[in-house]
């Protein structure tokens, strides 16, 4: 679409209503009517279109290009499947219960369920008003004052999507360490040792994280209507193979741990010489699972009704996934009666380990087959999040080659050059792994608080310019609990980030040294460094026809069709 120098701008942009009118439209008569029109008419009520997703997009300023095909069914399964818990629990739950003992992974996970639902709707009602394929990079551009756009959207932009490139890049590595644990569990095994005869490399794990990518490539390069009925299946999948698998783990497991060690039980794991921060420490699990809630928003511009239902789906999903995470997270500790065991299993994963001593060979690989299927669902919804991004993103100018990587593809109506964009870069961020563990482990530590941080320096925008600059509310707002919210959320996301970037264990050394904050330094230092060279003369912002302010009485649809 063209720039919009070919609009005559009302003097009273920034004031609500107005008459502007397409220069080739400016006789007399047709003036009169169109400012009599859109005097009748509240602009406010101009988000609120539930059944014409296009005529809503045209408004928000974009051309519609992809086809809308997701329904509120699979709209709500892929939001559920981007969090997957099934496959992200077991591949996480070390972590905490290493730090902090069992009560702490049960209680983190609980506590921050509860703060991700805060994020999540915060998140929700600025995505409802403006519901494109940027998400909250897009909403940047409606919550910050005209000068600041560009900067803020550079900034934001390139959060949002590094951080899900890390997401996508930290799911393919877990898979494929989970595939090799599956083939470790059923290697021969010395129990002279304790040792299996299979020990997987580094090389090893990254090569099939690479394999990994690009199935995920190829299923995200289908068109939008196949993606609908692959993704109906996701959420299905996950919740009914965990429900079984917490079922089998109580009835299989002979002896199983008392309700007061799960429940109570809090350990200075860490060596920081306190329960407390160990307990902190314990958030990485929910916090890297709980994540990415504007993904759903990405597939805005392929959803029907897309203000409604991609709000709607974020809070089912956290709802949903918190509930059984948790139920996840509390069985699984119920089962570790060999506790030191279980820790320091071969396989390299806890969760594996009780798998195995609950179901032998057979039954252990069983269950653990759902885990890595949903993990798979999890890494192919985070791919299509990311992809999406990655197209709006180049839609407005902000990659170098960026008319390439935003091309729709003329066959399947999808961007699979921003597909494969992502399946290249995420594959290259994989590599390190080969010569490095501790930086591979940096750069998907740093997937939560950059997604995190995104949200929130959008929704403090929002707080910090209300007063300057208009946004018209969509149809899901969270009314007078909106700022609370909104406050709890900035809050939980600036303490969590800091505890975060701490080292899990003390003494720190070189090996166990949390190496995250040096990432976040880095990848700040690049993006500035960027963006004063070069980027700040060519990056405006979201390229749009701003036809949400430019709107005349005639109908939209006849606009974009005479102006694309």
């Amino acid at each position: 679409m063209e720039s919009s120098s070919d609009f005559k701008e009302s003097p009273n942009l920034e004031k609500g209503p107005v008459s502007a009118v397409p220069l080739a439209h400016t006789d007399s008569k047709t003036s009169k009517e169109s400012e009599a029109a859109s005097q009748r008419r509240d602009p406010r009520q101009m988000a609120t279109i539930e059944d014409d997703d296009e005529r809503l997009l045209a408004r928000i300023g974009y051309k519609q290009e992809l086809k809308r095909e997701f329904n509120k069914w699979s709209t709500v399964s892929y939001a559920i499947s981007i969090l997957g818990v099934l496959g992200s629990v077991p591949a996480t739950f070390g972590s905490p219960v290493n730090a902090g003992g069992p009560a702490t992974a049960v209680w983190a996970w609980f506590i921050g369920s509860c703060m991700a639902m805060c994020i999540a709707s915060s998140v929700a009602e600025l995505v409802s008003a403006y519901p494109t394929a940027g998400g909250m990079y897009f909403v940047t551009k409606h919550v910050v004052p005209k000068e600041h756009v560009a900067i803020w959207a550079w900034i934001i932009g390139w959060c949002n999507f590094l951080g899900q490139a890390g997401g996508v890049a930290s799911l393919a590595y877990t898979i494929s360490q989970m595939i090799l644990a599956a083939a470790v569990m059923n290697s021969n095994y010395d129990p002279s040792t304790g040792l299996y005869s299979f020990t997987p490399t580094a090389l090893q794990t990254v090569l099939l994280a690479i394999l990994v990518l690009c199935l995920f490539g190829v299923i995200c390069s289908l068109t939008t209507r196949s993606l609908h009925k692959i993704v109906l299946w996701f959420a299905p999948i996950n919740i009914l193979a965990s429900i079984s698998i917490c079922v089998a783990l109580l009835v299989l497991t002979p002896e199983k741990q008392s309700a007061k060690w799960v429940f109570t039980e809090v350990t200075d794991g860490s060596g920081w010489g306190s329960r407390g921060f160990s307990f902190l420490l314990g958030f990485l699990s929910v916090a890297w699972t709980m994540t990415d809630y504007d993904g759903t928003t990405h597939m805005s511009e392929e959803t029907h009704d897309a203000a409604i239902r991609g709000p709607v789906a974020i809070r089912t999903a956290v709802l949903v996934s918190g509930l059984v995470g948790w139920m996840l997270t509390i069985t699984f500790c119920f089962c570790m009666k060999d506790f030191d065991g279980i820790m320091s299993t071969p396989t390299g994963l806890p969760v594996a380990q009780i798998f195995l001593n609950a179901g032998g060979r057979t039954g252990g690989t069983v269950m653990w087959f759902f885990v890595i299927l949903v993990q798979f669902f999890t890494g192919c919804s985070a791919m299509l999040a990311n992809a999406r991004m990655a197209y709006a993103f180049a839609r407005d100018e902000a990659f170098p080659f960026s008319s390439f990587w935003s091309r729709v593809n003329h066959l399947t109506q999808t961007p699979i050059n921003a597909v494969w964009l992502v399946v290249v870069f995420c594959s290259c961020l994989n590599l390190i792994g080969i010569g490095s563990t501790l930086t591979i482990v940096a750069i998907f530590n740093i997937t939560a608080p950059a997604l995190d941080l995104s949200y929130i320096a959008v929704i403090v925008a929002h707080r910090v310019y209300e007063n300057r600059v208009q946004f018209i509310e969509g149809p899901y707002t969270l009314g007078r609990w909106s700022k609370p919210i909104n406050a709890i959320a900035v809050s939980w996301v600036c303490f969590i980030s800091v505890v975060l970037f701490f080292p899990t264990i003390r003494p720190v050394t070189a090996t166990n040294m949390n190496y995250a904050i040096c990432v976040a330094g880095f990848i700040a230092l690049f993006s500035m460094s960027w963006w004063y060279i070069g980027a700040r003369k060519k990056y405006t912002g979201p390229r749009t026809k701003d036809l949400l302010e430019l709107l005349p009485a005639e109908d939209p649809e006849d606009l974009v069709n005479d102006y694309a």
